[in-house]
């Protein structure tokens, strides 16, 4: 036994006891709602799971007890498989995974489909089986498994788009788990380790292929369309818990990996610029959201490919505060959806009067991820543009400051202005509508707000989590008046131009406009060309199968009617003939006398008609 457990465990344990709940004979009623009881013990096994999980963790990370190392290790098939890589950056990545669980759990405790918690449960600890993985084949396992327990949440929705946006992100990723074993594959043949480490550059296939699975998951343009086309499609509390675990898991494995790949640098920092504009665009508070994700996950890919202590810290830090901010803002959203049933901005304004709470919630997340002084995404956000002007990187910082003056200008500013001011809408005209959202939506938000305010006052909170020590203050002078000259100039531009970013209901094309064309071209083949060419041949296999049989009744008939005839006959000969000379043998002297004399006339007779024969070619000789 070790002192060290594996927390992605309580939550698998959770997915399997959530259904069984329901089969309790207090459960087994007529009725399709479930039991009082029963939803109790499912909303007491939503809470206890991650926030058992967050003691174990944070037990591991300030107790003392588990020292850095690997654990649960064991042979496979001659492979060794470590399921337990405890080290610094490993922790810190289970403390926010396992903690934005909880928040997502509380979030979620009004939701009565089993199946929805039981799916999230087990993304949750796929999510934390990769973050705790030492080899490629367990990486493996649980990545292909996050993939498939994650489409669960968008399918859950029920809607055909939802369903048929399900069916997109589950093929593109299966593409990517694809590309991922063919890349863990190659290296291995090459390599002869499954271990998963800090990638030597060869710049091989197996390499860039590995890669490429990795930053798949990440959104990295131009295989980013799978996040903005589902995340939207989700159910309200499955969109919490996807904006959190994937492209961070995605994060996690490139640190781990491929620091210092200098692809990664220009990757980020076009990522982070590409998600702003096409916020710009969106009028889905959801896919604007979504677009942020894209943005923002950038800077972290471009703090991974810098490689330096700072930008590895920065890359950790920024995606420890993404997960609570942006989760943050996805609830607000979520919360609006739930009571309105709305999602569009040019369908969403004055709700500041029925949801007064939910707006400041908000508020608190937009600030943060738009790197106010005194909000999480300051502290974090902070760390990976001093590490690009450290190495000297011009470009890189520029386009990072640009990107996050686009953030607040639509996630600060457009985002909550259309969604909760403006002119009064006639979704206030409803009562039902005219309220907060239910009491455990408010609770989850608001532990997601006091995590924000609190790692922005209290910076060393987090970076005493970060795998490198930290020499760093982002609260210096410069810093405060150069992030404040940005925003305050923004929030300037959003008033003066404010009549021209009103949203329009249109919808904006992607990178996914070349798969949904390329799916369209492929079905266009095979219904029209490939189908005929199917028809046809189907039609010459039958005519050549017709003229088959048709000789096959022929030969029969010949067979039948000349071969077996002549067979037949010669044997029925030879039968009767074998008959008559074995009358011959029956001892009686007349019939002796009567075969000798037929005897001789016979050769008398062949005798003949060969001498005949022998005379008339002598003559035609002649």
């Amino acid at each position: 036994m070790t002192s060290w457990f594996h927390p992605g465990v309580i939550f698998f344990v959770a997915a399997a006891l959530l259904p069984l709940v329901s089969l309790l004979p207090a459960g087994q009623s007529k009725q399709k709602k479930s039991h009082p009881l029963i939803q109790t013990i499912q909303q007491v096994i939503l809470i206890a799971a991650p926030l058992v999980a967050v003691t174990v963790t944070l037990n591991a990370i300030f107790g003392n007890t588990v020292p850095t190392g690997d654990y649960w290790r064991f042979d496979f098939i001659s492979t060794p498989i470590t399921l337990g890589v405890v080290d610094k950056l490993s922790l810190m990545f289970s403390c926010i995974f396992t903690l934005m669980a909880l928040i997502g759990a509380v979030y979620a405790l009004h939701v009565r489909n089993t199946a929805e918690h039981s799916a999230a449960f087990l993304y949750i600890g796929s999510a934390l089986g990769v973050i705790f993985a030492g080899d490629y084949l367990s990486l493996f396992l649980f990545w292909e498994l996050m993939a498939f327990s994650s489409s669960y949440l968008i399918f859950a929705s029920g809607t055909t788009q939802s369903k048929a946006a399900g069916h997109r992100y589950l093929l593109v990723h299966i593409a990517g788990g694809l590309c991922l074993l063919a890349g863990i594959l190659l290296h291995y043949h090459e390599s002869g380790s499954m271990v998963f480490t800090i990638m030597d550059h060869t710049h091989s296939v197996g390499f860039y292929l590995i890669m490429t699975g990795f930053i798949l998951n990440a959104a990295v343009p131009p295989l980013n369309a799978w996040l903005t086309d589902a995340y939207p499609e989700a159910t309200i509390t499955g969109a919490v818990f996807m904006c959190a675990f994937t492209t961070k898991t995605a994060i996690y494995v490139l640190l781990r990996g491929f620091p210092g790949t200098e692809l990664l640098i220009w990757l980020g920092t076009i990522m982070a610029v590409y998600g702003v504009i096409y916020a710009v665009l969106e009028n889905d508070c959801r896919r604007l959201l979504a677009y942020h994700i894209i943005s923002q996950v950038g800077y972290m890919v471009a703090a991974v490919g810098i490689g330096s202590e700072l930008a590895f810290n920065g890359a950790a830090a920024h995606a420890f505060a993404h997960i609570l901010y942006k989760g943050l803002l996805f609830m607000g959203a979520g919360a609006v959806i739930y009571m309105t049933g709305k999602r569009k901005l040019t369908e969403l304004d004055g709700l500041y009067k029925a949801m007064p709470v939910t707006l400041c919630l908000y508020m608190i997340g937009a600030l943060s991820i738009s790197a106010f002084p005194f909000f999480s995404g300051f502290v974090s956000k902070s760390l990976v543009i001093a590490a690009a002007e450290q190495d000297h990187m011009a470009i890189v910082t520029l386009m990072l400051l640009l990107a996050s003056s686009g953030t607040f200008l639509h996630t600060g500013l457009k985002l909550p202005y259309y969604m909760f001011y403006g002119k009064d809408s006639s979704l206030n005209d409803s009562p039902i509508k005219r309220q907060e959202p239910p009491l455990n939506m408010l609770i989850a938000m608001s532990l997601a707000a006091v995590a924000c305010i609190t790692i922005g006052v209290f910076p060393q909170l987090l970076y005493q989590l970060l795998p490198y020590p930290v020499d760093f203050d982002p609260y210096t002078p410069v810093h405060i008046t150069t992030t404040l000259s940005i925003l305050i100039f923004t929030a300037l531009g959003f008033a003066v131009f404010l009549r021209h970013l009103d949203p329009e209901d249109t919808i904006s094309l992607d990178t996914d406009w070349y798969y949904r064309k390329g799916a369209a071209v492929f079905m266009w083949i095979a219904n029209h060309p490939l189908s005929r060419y199917e028809q046809w041949m189907s039609k010459a296999s039958l005519g050549l199968l017709s003229a088959a049989q048709y000789l096959a009744k022929q030969g029969l008939r010949f067979d039948k009617g000349l071969i077996d005839a002549t067979v037949n006959g010669i044997a029925n000969l030879t039968r009767r003939s074998g008959q008559r000379l074995r009358q011959l043998q029956s001892g009686i002297i007349n019939h002796y006398a009567l075969a000798m004399v037929v005897g001789v006339v016979a050769v008398i007779t062949f005798g003949a008609v060969v001498f005949d024969v022998y005379l008339q070619f002598f003559e035609w000789l002649r």
